[in-house]
């Protein structure tokens, strides 16, 4: 027991002595900053190996994401393979051929009778499948362009829906500076037409820089019959009266100015801001004969931009109105938060008529390098093509289906009342729908 005492007695004196001595505290103290900063270094560059391997696995991801998402238009190598087997081998890239592209907006015309829209959609025919083609079979866009459209910078002003036609149609692009507009219309089909091409500025955008879009939408007069008359039997006979036209222009009229229009649309509710929208103008023309003998009006609204479906609803609920299946205060409701059942006219008589660019035209049309997109040296070309192309079509699908006969019976099925949020939106021939085409601008 009192060795053990000893022994601890000693040990503590020693302890003490070690720790009272400051050489032996500063080599003891520089020893563990040694330590600790061997420590800290050897983590640091830990860390640093974690990082890049970190940012490396994320570069790889992102790029195999990419991959993935990228359109590929056109397989190359199957393509080389298939040409290999016949003999022919693609000629080798040649720096002399590079072509200098400059921004330009051309003038688009197209008929959408026979086409699932304007975009570019894989494994349908659209609009811009047949003009990126065409492109490509003139070396207006390269190879790589015509499998990313995004690298020569296209952008359409407005998109269109299926079977709707546009006649006046703008879209930007990179292009070389000699362009034969003959030959390259030559390759595309009957329906679309090139008309124009002009040099614009290196920050031009199609869809951004425009300011206002005129849409036209041509139906038959007896759509505004009364709901009472029996319309089957006044299909290719029905005459507007001026009382009656009068009444189709003061009910356009009620959509004019900055309103709500989240019941025009899909998916948007009262208080979103993008449901506001500013309508310019929303006017009737006389009545016209078609060469089927039928009479025609056609409808014209302008506005900044219009939404989903907004266009045709609005269509829709001013010939219900007129017709009587519903009163003006519907469109004066249809205004406010509550959600309403309306009609969707169909989408034959919808025509893309012009894009306006008047703020573009007036900074930059008159400063001696461009010209302002009025497109009036081609406005003879474009009018023959619409009567010839667009119009034609409207007219003898109209004679020969008769849309428009048969949405009208569909009518009184809606209830132009308050209806549940979660209710899907109704399609033209009154069916339930899940979801709804794009046939305007946004």
């Amino acid at each position: 027991m009192i060795l053990r005492r000893l022994l601890s007695d000693y040990t503590k004196a020693v302890r003490l002595k070690t720790l009272c001595n400051p050489w032996n505290r500063q080599k003891s103290f520089a020893a563990a900053m040694s330590e600790a900063l061997d420590k800290l270094e050897v983590e640091k560059e830990a860390r640093k190996e974690a990082k890049e391997l970190e940012g490396e696995a994320v570069k790889e991801a992102n790029r195999i994401k990419r991959t993935l998402k990228r359109k590929k238009w056109v397989d190359w190598k199957e393509q080389d393979d298939k040409d290999a087997a016949n003999g022919v081998k693609r000629a080798p890239f040649d720096p002399a051929e590079r072509i200098k592209r400059k921004k330009s907006a051309i003038l688009l015309s197209y008929c959408g009778a026979n086409y699932y829209g304007m975009q570019r959609n894989p494994g349908m025919q659209t609009i811009e499948e047949e003009l990126f083609k065409a492109m490509l079979k003139h070396k207006w866009i390269t190879e790589d362009s015509f499998e990313q459209i995004q690298i020569s910078c296209f952008q359409r002003a407005a998109r269109t829906d299926k079977g709707v036609s546009a006649a006046r149609q703008v879209c930007s692009v990179k292009l070389p500076e000699d362009l034969d507009l003959e030959a390259f219309n030559a390759d595309l089909p009957q329906q679309i037409r090139l008309f124009g091409v002009e040099r614009v500025t290196k920050g031009f955008n199609a869809k951004d820089q425009c300011n206002a879009r005129t849409y036209t939408y041509t139906l038959p007069t007896m759509a505004f019959a009364p709901f009472e008359e029996k319309v089957e039997d006044l299909h290719d006979t029905f005459q507007i009266s001026p009382e009656l036209l009068q009444k189709v222009k003061e009910t356009l009229k009620l959509y004019e100015g900055t309103k709500n229009f989240h019941n025009f649309t899909s998916k948007k509710s009262f208080l979103d801001p993008s449901s506001k929208r500013f309508i310019m103008s929303f006017t009737s023309s006389d009545p016209f004969r078609s060469p089927q003998g039928i009479e025609f009006v056609t409808l014209k609204v302008k506005g900044q931009s219009f939404m989903l479906h907004q266009i045709r609803k609005m269509v829709g609920l001013a010939i219900a109105i007129v017709r009587g299946n519903t009163t003006a205060a519907t469109l004066e409701r249809a205004l406010t938060e509550e959600r309403l059942d309306l009609p969707m006219a169909p989408g034959l008589g919808l025509v893309l008529d012009t894009v306006h660019y008047e703020r573009y035209n007036d900074r930059y049309g008159k400063d001696g390098i461009h010209n302002p997109l009025t497109w009036q040296a081609q406005e003879a070309q474009v009018q023959d093509f619409i009567e010839r192309e667009i119009f034609s079509q409207i007219y003898k699908t109209e004679a020969e289906q008769r849309n428009m006969l048969d949405w009208i019976g569909t009518l009184h099925y809606h209830s132009y009342d308050t209806r549940a949020e979660d209710a899907p939106p109704a399609s033209s021939d009154g069916k339930k729908i899940k979801g709804g085409d794009d046939d305007n601008d946004e």
